[in-house]
């Protein structure tokens, strides 16, 4: 098949184009959010096609893969007048929880029957407010990094982007404390000046901004994964923690709770709990290799490529075929 979709989630969109198709990437002349193309920090294959909006005018779509709401709109008029679930079959993939009136949120595609919705975790489909439309669950797969944990560092990674701006949905508030315990090594997009904002000495809460062949590496290094998060979908970069074979210690909200099996880590709603994990993980290394170990078993159980991309094949066959 030929599938339109949007170079939104990089990481997401990795595991996604690993399938047997071609993937039509739209790509602008500025690469702004519409038009990024190709990814250039992560490996993709050569089925990942740049196309132009005028390309796509006349181009053969066997299905849209919608990721925001304005998208809609906007493949219609690249498409030339066909529209995503009339006249091309689309799924509309949502990655986030709900965000504002949580449990009330109203998702933006609620009560279509055009097309299927399809969440990346059940806690997001159970808190979204769907209506009628027709939903499934697709849960993350991950492209194995390989066991690479060394632990060699005794320092906490955590990743997160933008954890100034989030705040509290990231957990920013929450790593004075948790630094107290563990060094943070803390590792995204616009981090810069993270320790200033917190009043941490620079030595407690490190940043860097690496592309995933190096984050990689860099996260098998550290003892542990904090993950600090309040409210947000289940993040990719947790899953990367335990395929490398890292120990987790997370927030037990939204989805974490069935990613993260007991042996695999500390999950609590406790910051203290997570506190004294990080320091049994910094005062046991083998405890935290073999935790890391059983993390890495069940991530490939559960978030192992194949089975995201069977479960794709099957929903892309019901939409294009009935």
């Amino acid at each position: 098949m030929k599938i339109l979709v949007w170079h939104v989630h990089g990481s997401w969109t990795t595991a996604f184009v690993q399938g047997p198709h071609t993937y039509l990437v739209p790509v602008l002349p500025e690469r702004g959010p519409d038009g990024l193309g190709r990814a250039r920090t992560f490996a993709w294959p050569d089925s990942v096609r740049e196309v132009t909006p005028t390309q796509l005018r006349d181009a053969p779509v066997d299905l849209v893969v919608l990721q925001r709401p304005h998208e809609a709109a906007l493949a219609e008029n690249w498409l030339g007048g066909r529209r995503p679930g009339r006249d091309v079959p689309a799924v509309y993939l949502e990655h986030n929880a709900p965000d504002g009136d949580v449990p009330n949120t109203r998702h933006p595609c609620a009560d279509r029957d055009d097309l299927l919705l399809v969440h990346v975790t059940h806690f997001n489909r159970l808190f979204w407010d769907n209506g009628g439309t027709r939903t499934a669950v697709i849960e993350h797969g991950v492209v194995d990094p390989g066991h690479r944990y060394t632990g060699r560092l005794d320092r906490a990674a955590v990743v997160v982007n933008e954890p100034v701006r989030r705040g509290r949905f990231t957990g920013t508030d929450l790593l004075p404390a948790l630094a107290e315990a563990a060094p943070l090594d803390v590792f995204g997009m616009r981090t810069e000046g993270l320790a200033g904002h917190l009043g941490l000495p620079p030595d407690r809460c490190r940043t860097a901004d690496l592309p995933q062949r190096d984050l990689h590496d860099a996260m098998a290094e550290r003892r542990l994964y904090l993950h600090p998060v309040r409210w947000t979908s289940l993040g990719l970069s947790l899953l990367e923690a335990m395929h490398l074979g890292m120990p987790v210690v997370a927030l037990a909200t939204t989805e974490v709770i069935e990613a993260v099996p007991p042996g695999a880590g500390v999950l609590s709603t406790r910051p203290e709990v997570l506190a004294a994990a990080a320091r049994h993980y910094r005062e046991e290394p083998q405890a935290a290799a073999e935790d890391g170990a059983r993390a890495r078993r069940a991530a490939l159980e559960r978030h192992g490529l194949k089975r995201f991309l069977d479960d794709w094949e099957r929903v892309m066959e019901e939409v294009t075929h009935g």
